[in-house]
């Protein structure tokens, strides 16, 4: 058993080490190198980073979906709050890797099906009739990723994809 299948930890340090020395110019017996998995895991990280994306704007749209269906008043707050969170968990995101940014339509597209559901499950659970049906709720990247929230006015129109960094550095 290699060290990658036994203990990923030793396996990444041993690994690195191996590759900061080559880039120093110094010589590693190249059988050490694991270049698939080192391929393998290097692509690991981008489908984590559009994966952690594709969470937030999840959660951001079902509780953006709560928002503007659900009639309960108590929880709004806390929606508002994840929301926020959520925002300022993509602004850190697409910091640390600006080219997700081109991702962003699609990733609110694919994830609105999702969220939806989630939505109606939790309204389901808490015995909530939605105000409006879940089904035709649409939120543009922008409604999704601005400081826009159900109820305040103007509401962007859905069909608008522009989408301008929450950070105001």
């Amino acid at each position: 058993m290699s060290d990658y299948e036994a203990d990923i930890l030793v396996w990444t340090e041993h690994q690195a080490a191996l590759l900061r020395r080559r880039a120093a110019g110094e010589l590693v017996n190249e059988a050490d190198l694991d270049w698939t998995n080192i391929a393998e895991e290097i692509e690991s990280v981008g489908r984590s980073e559009r994966s952690v994306l594709s969470s937030r704007v999840r959660t951001i749209i079902e509780h953006l979906a709560k928002l503007e269906a659900s009639p309960a008043s108590k929880p709004r707050i806390g929606w508002q709050e994840t929301v926020l969170r959520c925002r300022a968990d993509i602004d850190a995101l697409l910091q640390a890797t600006p080219s997700l940014r081109r991702e962003l339509d699609e990733t609110v597209a694919n994830e609105l099906g999702r969220a939806l559901r989630l939505a109606a499950a939790s309204m389901k659970l808490h015995c909530e009739a939605p105000r409006i049906a879940l089904e035709d709720i649409r939120f543009s990247s922008e409604q999704v990723l601005g400081p826009w929230f159900p109820g305040s006015t103007p509401r962007p129109s859905p069909r608008s994809t522009a989408f301008a960094s929450t950070s105001r550095n």
